[in-house]
């Protein structure tokens, strides 16, 4: 399990909240009503901050830190034929995989989500996570009615930041900001593309030879 400090404050919060519990069930058994409620408040209160932490930790899992301009992958370009090509995209963790496209441009997109600076002194700072690979093409003829081929380069997860942070409101206090980007480049023969993400956005740049 990952050691962030949210994981930290999770444990911490719910751990605090249970000896409260405890405490204010003690209380309540020997008539003190007043002692009783307000440590049963209090641990109220950090049970929802520990539930609150623990869903913000699961939810980023997978997202990659965003702090300065970062390589979010490199890619191999192969022509297979007319307005189809492979595109081999090498993560920095090392995965790579292989996707058959029909177009005439590589597309990627990607998730981004910016918290509020006061959840970054907590570890969590400006994330991202690719999303999708595509072909395009130039035409808008063509893209209507051509094959069209997508795919996922997110991973599957129960609990994802970006979902997270659109369908509830409520979390608006911790995110500034939730946001998608795209980028696309012709798709050559033999290409090599090095992509790169910064908070601005994707930006596609050409290796050195190519």
């Amino acid at each position: 399990m990952s050691t962030s400090p949210l994981w930290i404050l999770c444990g911490l919060a719910i751990a605090a909240g249970a000896v409260l519990v405890v405490a204010a069930v003690r209380a309540l058994t020997d008539r003190r009503w007043m002692g009783g409620s307000l440590q049963l408040l209090v641990a109220t209160i950090l049970a929802l901050l520990g539930v609150l932490s623990g869903l913000v930790a699961v939810a980023t899992v997978g997202y990659q830190a965003l702090t300065r301009e970062e390589t979010a992958a490199t890619v191999v370009v192969t022509r297979t034929g007319p307005s189809a090509f492979d595109a081999r995209i090498t993560f920095p963790d090392g995965r790579s995989r292989t996707f058959p496209l029909r177009g005439d441009q590589l597309y990627v997109d990607a998730h981004i989500v910016k918290w509020h600076p006061w959840v970054n002194v907590l570890g969590v700072h400006t994330g991202y996570e690719l999303d999708r690979v595509a072909g395009r093409y130039i035409d808008v003829e063509d893209e209507r009615a051509g094959p069209r081929t997508v795919y996922a380069l997110g991973r599957e997860r129960t609990v994802d930041a970006f979902r997270v942070a659109v369908r509830y409101p409520w979390l608006e206090p911790l995110v500034d900001a939730e946001y998608g980007s795209a980028s696309f480049v012709a798709a050559r023969d033999s290409a090599a593309y090095v992509l790169r993400i910064s908070t601005t956005g994707l930006l596609f740049r050409p290796t050195e030879g190519t």
